[in-house]
């Protein structure tokens, strides 16, 4: 039986880049009967670089579940929670920050790469700072042994490992050491609609599940193409053409998406016409998971409930895992 930790920080709706990413191997194992899945809506990371806008969080909460929900996700299989609602996770963090040093925390790159990213300098929040020890004691909290992450994570998950094995040695066997679910090689993160970087939501070049049609079909028409093709007749390059990135990972047909590129080499074939063969592609895919989603959000209060339901599943198991970790550690004084 596998047990996998997993989630998602509720700073905005997500994207076609979350459901390459993560959301359809969700999607996949919960469907196997040996796995476990736990997936959090991780509130409190999202506080660490959002504390004077809490609003942006908590409004983006519902909008998350939604997601989940639509795109297959099953409360009844997965148990789907709120950080914040977990009370035993920040007591694990405190107990996890006495066995790691500053030097170390500072050293993890993932966290080096980040606060160089959003400009922090010498003002970087100590909570944002320190966050990869909140997200080990997510992991360890549910003894998950498989963890889902982008190679950029990495190092998180390794000074999760650290800690176990700092833990389990200083005081006894009690955490499950975690191992990394890598993406398949070619699938990394999904590029943004304007060909800079990765998809996402600070850049303002994603396609979100939420999408109206209309909204899905402007974004496709205004993708980053070839600058250099200017008539029908130009030869066109396919490589750094966003439409056809997305026809490599969205597309089925996959022996006309290879004569469309040969099409479009020699010339003779317009951005027009293989932007709205991409929107039918989309479109075939995403406009089931937007019905669904549309259907969910007519009653928010049952999508509310069905979290408060989850993160009172996970909090049982939180607090097994803290009880344990406090009679190890000799401080369970009144048990």
């Amino acid at each position: 039986m596998n047990t996998i930790l997993t989630g998602d920080r509720p700073t905005g709706k997500l994207h076609l880049g979350h459901y390459v990413g993560s959301l359809k191997k969700r999607v996949e194992m919960q469907a196997d009967p040996e796995n476990q899945l736990y997936i959090m809506v991780a509130d409190m990371q999202a506080l660490t670089d959002n504390a004077k806008t809490p609003e942006k969080v908590s409004a983006n909460i519902l909008e998350v579940a939604l997601d989940y929900l639509a795109v297959g996700l099953d409360p009844s299989k997965t148990t789907m929670f709120i950080q914040s609602q977990i009370p035993q996770l920040s007591e694990l963090t405190m107990y996890y920050l006495n066995l790691v040093s500053v030097a170390r925390v500072r050293r993890n790159p993932t966290v080096k790469a980040e606060i160089e990213q959003k400009k922090f300098g010498e003002g970087v929040p100590s909570g944002f700072f320190i966050y990869p020890v909140s997200q080990a004691a997510d992991i360890t909290a549910f003894k998950a042994n498989l963890v889902p992450v982008g190679e950029d994570q990495k190092p998180m998950l390794e000074q999760t490992q650290e800690i176990v094995h700092s833990f389990n040695s200083t005081y006894s066997e009690v955490l499950v050491e975690p191992k990394a679910v890598l993406p398949p090689k070619g699938m990394g993160r999904l590029a943004g609609i304007d060909g800079n970087g990765k998809m996402s939501k600070s850049l303002n070049n994603g396609i979100y599940l939420a999408d109206p049609a209309d909204v899905l079909q402007k974004k496709v028409m205004s993708m980053y193409t070839d600058p250099n093709h200017i008539h029908v007749e130009d030869p066109g390059q396919v490589e750094g053409n966003m439409v056809f990135t997305y026809l490599d990972v969205f597309g089925t047909e996959k022996e006309k998406i290879t004569e469309l590129k040969e099409h479009y080499t020699r010339g003779g074939l317009g951005d027009v016409k293989i932007k709205r063969y991409l929107i039918d592609v989309l479109e075939a895919e995403f406009a089931p998971i937007r019905e669904r989603r549309e259907a969910f959000a007519k009653d928010p209060g049952e999508v509310m409930n069905l979290l408060k339901l989850g993160s009172e599943k996970a909090e049982q198991v939180a607090a097994q895992t803290l009880a344990e970790v406090k009679n190890v550690m000799g401080i369970n004084y009144f048990a």
